[in-house]
């Protein structure tokens, strides 16, 4: 009975034995032999054209915000939002009162000063004429020294006294101007020929001139005519970007249309670097230079709005071409091996983004980035390198590339590809993680579930 019990034991380990020692090999084989589902594509020459993607709003090329240059109550404004006005014409008369009283006062003054001139040349004459006469009779000895001392003195008082006249008219002259100046000022003039885009006053309101800070901002003149798109660019991308390259734009407004235009502007500092420099702290906000694209086409566009604008940076004609979705990023196989594993040659990067954020993205939109635990670690850390999968038979070998510029679909790649190859271009998972040197691959359509990871 004790035999039987113990036979037992025996069979049930050997039995429990065999199976783990089965399923152990059916992983390793399952492991070493396991085929990765792909597809492919060919490298091609074709031509490729780098985009930069910026979004903005339409503004008038000119446009003028009215502001008087004096204060005072609004008696007349002939024009309202919308209206169409031409260089000239009238477009707020603020109440003059004050003004010509101002005036009328300078002109007396002026007078005034005139009359005392005149006075003081007068006196001038006369004391001119008494020191010379005595001057005269000084010689022959005829007046003594202190009454000639006397002559001199008062012809120097008259000549000082006339001087100060002159200036005095001078001043009240100027007065004169200025009151002048001012009184002509309460009658604001069209400065040219566009449409009333904003209208902020109303008759019988108070305005401060420019004296006063900023002054009122009583409406905004634009020439609708000629438009153009100002939209913000990324300082990555800036540095692309010259006058006279052709821009595509999309305007919300006007679906399923496309405009065209030309840059003509580009800021020399950011957006941001006013507030940089006065707030003492450092802006989280993304760097942003502002450029100027000149539309082309004349359409009823209004001032604000949204547009989106492709501007077209770089051309290549006749390039070697991959898919986007082929490029990814690994460690390089040599300092690879160097790690901490020191087993394979088994790549650890992490996924790349194979996509371009837009168009016109750099390099460095592929390439991956570790958390280093400290910044010695981070500098002795080998650098992820762009990298396709060519297929080899029925195994996926690893390439190192260079690539160039690229447009919403394709690469270009300047070293590591010959025509005709066939590199992988799907699925993302494969591309991005699954694949390594040698890998078993077979071409096939993509999973559903890969499809949903994709999403």
């Amino acid at each position: 009975m004790a035999n039987s019990k113990k036979r037992r034991k025996i069979i049930v380990f050997s039995v429990i034995g065999f199976v783990l020692i089965a399923l152990t090999l059916t992983a390793v084989l399952r492991k070493r032999d396991v085929v990765i589902t792909v597809q492919t594509d060919k490298v091609t020459r074709r031509s490729l054209t780098e985009l930069v993607v910026a979004n903005g709003k339409i503004q008038p090329v000119v446009q003028v915000v009215i502001s008087p240059e004096v204060a005072g109550e609004i008696t007349a404004l002939p024009v309202k939002e919308g209206d169409r006005v031409k260089k000239g014409d009238l477009l707020v008369q603020i109440k003059p009162d004050n003004y010509e009283a101002s005036r009328n006062s300078a002109e007396a003054n002026y007078k005034s000063a005139l009359a005392g001139k005149t006075v003081a040349q007068a006196e001038l004459d006369k004391a001119e004429t008494e020191f010379k006469r005595n001057q005269e009779l000084f010689r022959n000895k005829l007046v003594s020294d202190s009454v000639m001392l006397d002559f001199k003195t008062i012809y120097d008082i008259a000549k000082l006294h006339y001087t100060n006249s002159v200036h005095q008219a001078d001043q009240a002259k100027y007065g004169l101007d200025k009151a002048r100046d001012d009184l002509s000022k309460t009658t604001i003039q069209s400065p040219m020929d566009g449409t009333v885009t904003r209208l902020r006053s109303q008759p019988g309101e108070r305005v401060l001139g420019t004296s006063f800070n900023m002054g009122t901002e009583i409406m905004t003149i634009a020439d609708l005519e000629a438009m153009e798109a100002r939209v913000d660019i990324g300082e990555t991308d800036v540095v692309l970007i010259k006058p006279g390259q052709k821009a595509r734009l999309e305007v919300d407004a006007f679906k399923d249309r496309k405009f065209t235009g030309t840059v003509t502007e580009i800021a020399n500092s950011s957006k941001s670097a006013g507030a940089l420099g006065g707030g003492g702290g450092q802006s989280q906000e993304a760097t942003k230079f502002e450029v100027k694209i000149r539309i082309t086409e004349t359409e009823p566009f209004r001032p604000g709005m949204s547009v989106t604008a492709e501007v077209e940076t770089r051309y290549r004609t006749n390039i070697l071409t991959v898919p986007i979705a082929s490029v990814t990023t690994r460690l390089p196989k040599d300092k690879d091996k160097k790690g901490d594993s020191g087993k394979t040659g088994k790549t650890n990067a992490p996924a790349a983004t194979n996509a371009p954020s837009g168009s016109g993205t750099n390099h460095s939109s592929l390439t991956s980035t570790n958390s280093p635990k400290s910044d010695k670690k981070s500098k002795d850390a080998p650098k992820p390198i762009e990298v396709v999968f060519v297929r080899d038979g029925d195994h996926a070998k690893m390439a190192p590339v260079k690539i160039g510029i690229s447009d919403d679909d394709y690469w270009e790649v300047t070293e590591g590809l010959k025509d005709d190859e066939e590199v992988v271009s799907g699925g993302p998972k494969a591309v991005n993680r699954e694949l390594e040197d040698g890998k078993k691959i077979r071409i096939g359509k993509p999973e559903k579930s890969e499809d949903k990871e994709k999403k």
